[in-house]
């Protein structure tokens, strides 16, 4: 045992974690941490608004596969976290999050900054601990990293006391913790999977759908085998759109209100849905009653609880993902030999062919889509995509090819505006080498532009590639098409000057009207030492097809 503060307890838990990058901004709650911070050999990568702190943190792990840690202060500080903590949440992503507190004797007594950090993070979280003594801190930071990164991964808030920080006691850091009443897995049930295995072989037309889980598990390379095993088309959610290479010929695209149009029509003619990690969410199934008729749907999920949560499956397998599939897979093939061409896989090809890319309703050269696409283009395998939130990310998702797991990031659960910018600089920290790109709207980046400073004064440079319409694109196209045009609140005018304000962060802005020039641009941008915003003014008439109404069946894509 050795007398440590508990900041010094806290910082020196962190290192035996491996911690090598914090996000965060330092405040008088805080400070006693910070202090100890500065000699520790831990980056500190100074955010400027604490939601993206949480953002940058988010993105790190999600590029990484490590643990994402961000850092705050009391009052303010703590309430900044939430959006970006429950974004990580919503994602089952792995974050700690650090935040100081009054002291213990103050706490409930509506103390400067004092806030009910328990009460606040307690819906959107894993779990929160406040320590109350110095000698828990080596417990609780070793319990919250493994809370975060075990079974169905997420966030975790550990409530630091001022006064917790500073006192000074023996400590003893535990090599391991048991939490009671924590199963982070499950065995899958062997007997569930011959079931799964009989299932599947008698299917006509069966669909793997493949989400987050997918990729979390690091199941993607066995996943991919089942499939050419079988030759079973797939198609993701979201948040699995990287789990299959989007150039290979049985991966379909992502599913959903804007879902690709081969990956929709597979789905809904199809007789078993074998899902993969996914939560079945109300953007992918959209109306569940028509998803789930006349189809088999089998589920494998970690998590016990989403099993019927939000679909009934005719049949189900709890347990770690990539040994599920694992089994699985050997379970077919003690049944099988591989599958020729069948009809249904030919149906799949000849949707792809003709489907495949199509861009729908926009009948012109320079327009989201085609940008997204040379986009593609340009970047390496392994360079980085992000996203905001709104008809940028919608066009990503239908047009931009993901070759790698974790190189396509995103906000699906909570479809957090501002997102994409500081996730993509928690990805740069994360992968220095990659050219990292988030492919933005105005409206999203104009609420975590001031990340701009970050990134230069971090010397962490990405390229922002904003879709600038002058308007918030997805609201305004819900308006031309349910509200008959009625525009309200959408429009944001010609303010900023995006390229001006880049300059003002002394990173790059240039800005372009042509394929032409925003290649030029593009290739120059991926290649810089300096963050770089290209601005890309594009119609605000342009809509995101196919598109299914909140409601309706993934058989009634509007496409034009």
């Amino acid at each position: 045992m050795v007398v440590y503060s508990g900041a010094h307890a806290l910082v020196e838990a962190l290192k035996r974690e491996k911690v090598e990058v914090i996000f965060g901004i330092p405040g008088g709650a805080i400070m006693p941490v910070y202090d100890v911070l500065k000699d520790s050999g831990i980056r500190h990568i100074l955010a400027r608004h604490e939601q993206s702190a949480a953002h940058m943190a988010d993105g790190y792990a999600r590029a990484s596969g490590k643990v994402g840690v961000a850092m705050a202060t009391s009052g303010p500080g703590t309430t900044n976290l939430v959006t970006g903590i429950a974004n990580a949440y919503m994602d089952s992503i792995p974050v700690v999050a650090i935040t100081g507190q009054v002291p213990t004797h103050q706490l409930g007594t509506d103390a400067f900054q004092e806030t009910d950090a328990l009460g606040i993070f307690n819906p959107i979280t894993k779990y929160v601990f406040q320590p109350r003594r110095p000698t828990e801190i080596p417990y609780v930071v070793k319990a919250a990293f493994y809370l975060a990164s075990t079974g169905r991964t997420g966030p975790v808030v550990i409530d630091v006391p001022k006064d917790v920080q500073v006192g000074e006691a023996d400590m003893v850091f535990p090599d391991k913790v048991e939490i009671r009443g924590y199963v982070p897995s499950h065995p899958p049930d062997p007997s569930a999977i011959e079931r799964t295995a009989e299932i599947l072989l008698n299917a006509e037309r069966p669909v793997i759908l493949a989400g987050g889980g997918v990729i979390k598990s690091g199941s993607c390379d066995v996943m991919v085998a089942l499939a050419e095993y079988l030759l079973i088309p797939v198609v993701t959610t979201l948040m699995g759109k990287g789990s299959i290479p989007e150039n290979h010929p049985l991966a379909m695209g992502p599913i959903g209100m804007h879902g690709t149009y081969q990956a929709n029509k597979l789905v809904m003619e199809s007789d078993v849905i074998l899902s993969l990690g996914v939560r079945f969410s109300d953007r992918s199934t959209m109306d569940v009653s028509e998803f789930t008729k006349e189809r088999k749907i089998i589920h494998f999920d970690i998590d016990p609880t989403e099993i019927g949560k939000n679909v009934k499956p005719y049949h189900y397998v709890v347990g770690e993902l990539r040994t599920a599939i694992t089994m699985l897979y050997e379970a077919v093939k003690r049944r099988v030999r591989s599958k020729k061409e069948s009809l249904w896989a030919k149906r799949a090809k000849q949707l792809k062919e003709e489907y495949d890319g199509r861009v729908f309703g926009i009948n012109k050269e320079f327009c989201s889509p085609n940008i997204v696409k040379k986009m593609r283009e340009i970047l390496p395998v392994n360079g980085i995509v992000t996203t905001e939130v709104g008809q940028n990310q919608m066009w990503a998702s239908l047009y931009f090819k993901v070759l790698k797991p974790r190189t396509f990031i995103t906000s699906g659960g909570l479809g957090t505006m501002g997102f994409g910018f500081p996730a993509a600089i928690g990805a740069k920290a994360a992968k220095p080498d990659v050219p990292v790109v988030d492919i933005a709207g105005d409206g999203s980046f104009l609420m975590t532009c001031n990340s701009l400073a970050t990134s230069v004064t971090e010397g962490l440079p990405v390229v922002v590639c904003i879709l600038n319409n002058s308007v918030l694109g997805m609201v305004a196209q819900w308006q031309r098409l349910f509200y008959q045009g009625r525009y309200s609140a959408v429009w944001l005018g010609p303010t900023p000057d995006f390229v001006q304000l880049a300059k003002a962060f002394k990173a790059e802005g240039v800005r372009v009207h042509s394929l032409e020039e925003f290649e030029k641009a593009f290739k120059e941008a991926i290649k810089s030492e300096v963050t770089t915003v290209i601005d890309i003014p594009v119609s605000p008439e342009e809509n995101v097809f196919p598109f299914v109404p909140v409601g309706e069946s993934l058989k009634n894509m509007m496409v034009g």
